[in-house]
Order: C-alpha cells, then sequence, then structure tokens
C-alpha cells in the first residue's frame, strides 16, 4: 500500500497526457507555449475568477503575492505556526517579519480571536492557510481585515476545489495561491502553482513579477524573479482538470468512509460549517500518535505527520517566535494522516481501518 499512489494515477489519464505533452513536443514552445494561457483561462473559470497566474511553484505563489501587494522591511504578516515552513519563509523572503497565531483545534485553521489581538501598527497583511483541505474561517478573517485596512493572502495549497459559503478556495480573499505540487489533489509532474484574484491590476503586476518584472521584454518596471510555469506541466495540469471533480468526490467519499468507522476511537478530521473539504490528507488526532504510527507500520501501512514541528519552534523564526501557542503545539504531538488517494480501494482502505481500531483498542486495554 502507498500513501499517495501517483503510478496509477498517471495509468488512468496516460493517454490524455501522452497527447498534450505530445503537442508541446511538436510546436517546441516549452516557456510560456499556448497551454499556459490555455490553464490559466481553464483554471481562473473552475475558480470562479477573472485572473489566473500561473508560476513555477506554490512557495513563488505566495512570494509574488506578498511582492504584487507591496509587502517589504518592516512589515509584519499574521500567519499560523502550524503549516508547512513555506508559508511563513516567504515572509521572511520579502523582508517582512513573520508574526505567528495560534489555530482553533478543530480545523487548524488561523484562530480569529487570536488573530485580532496580535495586528499592531506593522501589520501589513495577513495570510491564512487553508491545512488539509479546507479553509479557516476567511468571512471572520477577511471582516477583521477590513477593519484594519489590510490584505488577506490565502495559502490554498492544500485545499484547491474546496469551496466555503458557496465560493471556491483561492476566490475567497483578495488573493489567493495554490500549489500544484505531484502528491496536491491537482497535482503536475514537478514543481507548480497559480495566483488567483479579481483585481486586474494586482494581476498585472504578478505577470510582471512572474517574468523578472518586465511585461513585453523590453522595459522592466520592478524587480522581479524567474517564476513561469514550463508549458509541460500546463499540459499535464490541463490533461487531469477534466477528472478533478470525479475525483474529488472520491475523495470526500473515502473521507466519509474513514469518519464513520473511527469517530469513536480517534479524534477524525471536522468540516467546518458551510465548508466543503478535499481531504488533501486525511489527518486524525491521537494523543499516542507515534505509537498508532508504529502499529500501522507494522501492519504494512504508511503514515505521515503533518507537521511534527511547529513553524516558532524552528531554529530559523526563533527571533520571530514570541509567545508560546498551546493549540498549535499539540496538534503537531497529535496529528497523523492515513492513506487517502483515489486509487485507495474498499478493501485496503477497510484494512487500514481494521488496523487502526485494532492499534488503539490495544492501547485503551493496556
Amino acid at each position: 500500500m502507498q500513501f499517495n499512489d501517483l503510478q496509477a494515477q498517471h495509468a488512468r489519464y496516460a493517454v490524455d497526457i501522452e497527447r498534450r505533452m505530445q503537442a508541446v513536443f511538436a510546436h517546441a514552445r516549452f516557456i510560456m507555449g499556448p497551454e499556459v494561457a490555455e490553464l490559466e483561462g481553464a483554471l481562473a473559470q473552475f475558480v470562479g475568477v477573472p485572473h489566473c497566474v500561473t508560476v513555477g511553484s506554490g512557495t513563488q505563489a505566495l512570494e509574488i503575492a506578498l511582492r504584487a501587494l507591496g509587502v517589504g522591511p518592516g512589515d509584519e504578516v499574521i500567519t499560523t505556526s502550524f503549516s508547512w515552513i513555506s508559508s511563513a519563509e516567504v515572509i521572511a523572503l520579502v523582508g517582512a517579519t513573520p508574526v505567528f497565531v495560534d489555530i482553533e483545534p478543530r480545523g487548524f485553521g488561523l484562530d480569529p480571536q487570536q488573530l485580532a489581538r496580535a495586528i499592531t501598527k506593522r501589520t501589513r497583511a495577513i495570510l491564512p492557510v487553508s491545512l488539509y483541505g479546507q479553509p479557516p474561517d476567511l468571512s471572520a478573517i477577511n471582516a477583521i481585515a477590513q477593519a484594519h485596512g489590510l490584505d488577506v493572502i490565502e495559502d490554498g495549497a492544500q485545499s484547491f476545489g474546496a469551496t466555503q459559503r458557496g465560493r471556491k478556495s483561492c476566490a475567497l480573499t483578495r488573493i489567493g495561491c495554490t500549489s500544484f505540487f505531484p502528491s496536491k489533489p491537482l497535482g503536475c509532474y514537478g514543481d507548480g502553482g497559480a495566483l488567483f484574484t479579481r483585481d486586474a491590476e494586482l494581476a498585472q503586476r504578478c505577470r510582471a513579477i512572474r517574468t523578472h518584472g518586465s511585461e513585453d521584454r523590453k522595459e522592466h518596471s520592478m524587480v522581479g524573479m524567474n517564476a513561469r510555469l514550463d508549458t509541460l506541466q500546463a499540459a499535464v495540469l490541463l490533461a487531469k482538470l477534466p477528472h478533478f471533480e470525479a475525483e474529488l468526490a472520491r475523495r470526500r467519499q473515502l473521507a466519509a468512509r474513514y469518519s464513520a468507522a473511527l469517530s469513536q476511537h480517534v479524534v477524525v478530521p471536522a468540516v467546518l460549517p458551510e465548508t466543503e473539504h478535499v481531504f488533501a490528507q486525511y489527518t486524525l488526532r491521537h494523543r499516542e500518535r507515534g505509537r498508532l504510527a508504529r502499529a500501522l507500520a507494522e501492519q504494512g501501512i504508511p503514515t505521515q505527520i503533518h507537521y511534527e514541528r511547529c513553524l516558532h519552534q524552528q531554529p530559523v523564526f526563533a527571533a520571530a517566535a514570541g509567545g508560546p501557542l498551546p493549540e498549535s503545539e499539540r496538534a503537531a504531538r497529535e496529528v497523523l494522516s492515513l492513506p487517502l488517494h483515489v486509487g485507495l480501494s474498499d478493501a485496503q482502505q477497510a484494512r487500514v481501518i481494521e488496523a487502526t481500531i485494532a492499534a488503539v483498542s490495544a492501547f485503551a486495554a493496556t
């Protein structure tokens, strides 16, 4: 059993992917070929915003968003400590200071009450993370931001395809970012990412930053970077996109089956009100997380931990750490992700469920 079976996924779509890639080989426009513009149009339509800017990775998308909004030295950006390092790394890369705020424990998202208390005169933006496949309460976060004149950037690297109050992830804030890393719900065959916005001027700045601060190669109006999405990666995503909704339905089906079977034995993922989760990871909680992971490994069942160490505990951010973040730290001690991918068979999932229940029951008996 694999934690995420990318080989099986490729086999399902190999004909479509090969056709798309062969078209790129034929025209040989490997950088900014026609597939890139086609993909941007399709993704913008899917998310429900006018503008999509594809880039070389989800991390680059976040950095470009900060740069396009003018965030830089002297500024503070509030974000969560319970995330992958990209969420805070990009803040430091533009010269600003990350300010870590605790999570609310049900959905693992930025706690709006903690957020409000963290705002200072130096705060320039808020960067909430839509962890594991669902956004935090972005209506509350947006309201706080608006009251203080701040921009909000959604880190939707794990939540592409999710919805909240009828709107798609990456369309819930002024600008949203996602990742197409291979293991994401919609993944390419390398690094890739995208930004989404309704703001035409902001989209234009993002496009310029993506290509060395230039829009026409003759004039460079700002300091930019080389952050273009390869045409071959756009081709892969175009081949996979028509199947995406069906894949999301399967992910939700598998997650519902896990939760129904395991809810009396572990803390299963909570789906927030008016939210559709995409379960980029199926992440449960248990006080004996390490013991459970070892028991499953003995049965040939892979698990992963997202994430074992909070960002404020990382040496690189020690100076910006601030006070303790108890909910983030507790989550880091307890979370464990089970295999969940569209190639996971019902029989394989039944084996994961049986082994998890058996292990937890054995813990309770000792």
